[in-house]
């Protein structure tokens, strides 16, 4: 989320980057530890690519993907019915004044990847970089 300094814009803040990353080391652990109990969960290896927090630092977005990219829909559903228990044990393990309400969302950075990759693979941009 990017932030309005002066109108150019900036990035988030050092403090929303180390933020993020303390609550996805926490739930990273929390989920390969297998502590949240479902089912869907328990089948799948989770990956959890980013956190952003909000400038508030009130509200976690946290990026989700299973290993092999399939089957998203189902694990977003079981980490929204599990969303309080994560709450709680994330604030538990990182200290902050208010415990962050987390959203968990598909995360798109995969796709994004492979669009670029094909665009730079295609006959046209390979045209134009052979170019002297």
């Amino acid at each position: 989320m990017p932030r309005h300094v002066s109108g150019k814009r900036v990035g988030p803040s050092q403090r929303q980057l180390r933020v993020g990353e303390l609550i996805r080391h926490a739930l990273a652990e929390l989920i390969a530890r297998g502590e949240v109990h479902d089912e869907v969960l328990a089948l799948e290896t989770v990956t959890i690519p980013e956190v952003r927090m909000s400038p508030d630092l009130r509200l976690a977005t946290v990026f989700v993907m299973p290993l092999g990219g399939k089957d998203v829909g189902p694990v977003l559903t079981a980490l929204d019915r599990h969303k309080r228990y994560i709450r709680g044990e994330v604030a538990r393990a990182v200290n902050l004044k208010f415990a962050p309400d987390v959203r968990f969302l598909a995360d798109q950075s995969f796709d994004t990847a492979t669009r670029i990759e094909r665009l730079l693979a295609s006959d046209k941009v390979r045209q134009d970089l052979d170019k002297p």
